[in-house]
């Protein structure tokens, strides 16, 4: 069974760190971008930012440009969230997701076929 398993998050204050992964299993990462999205509540699904299969990066969320950093390690079959001064508008399930096929980063959700069940990210004082 393909899916992806997504750890990291938990509650932290604003200004804080945490580093989400995600971790593909039943199929291999490494040609596929990899996307984070996150959903606050109340709120529509948002793509965060994405990696290609060469490491570059794409950011949608202009709040998190300098703030976010994705990465990747094939290797483990692993891609890594880095949030660095967390805001309390951060706060959010974060997802992350790839394509059935393609090698570009795309902000629809819709075009995306396998999912994580999310994790969960509190940013509060």
């Amino acid at each position: 069974q393909l899916q992806f398993v997504e750890s990291g998050g938990g509650l932290v204050q604003p200004g804080g760190s945490l580093r989400l992964s995600c971790a593909a299993s039943g199929f291999t990462l490494d040609w596929r971008p990899i996307h984070w999205f996150r959903q606050a509540p109340g709120k529509e699904r948002e793509a965060v930012i994405c990696v290609t299969r060469s490491g570059s990066s794409t950011t949608w969320a202009d709040s998190t440009k300098d703030r976010f950093t994705i990465s990747r390690d094939n290797a483990k079959n692993t891609v890594y969230l880095q949030m660095n001064s967390l805001k309390p508008e951060d706060t959010a399930v974060y997802s992350c997701a790839a394509r059935w096929t393609g090698s570009s980063c795309r902000a629809d959700a819709r075009e995306m076929a396998y999912w994580g069940q999310g994790t969960q990210v509190t940013v509060s004082a």
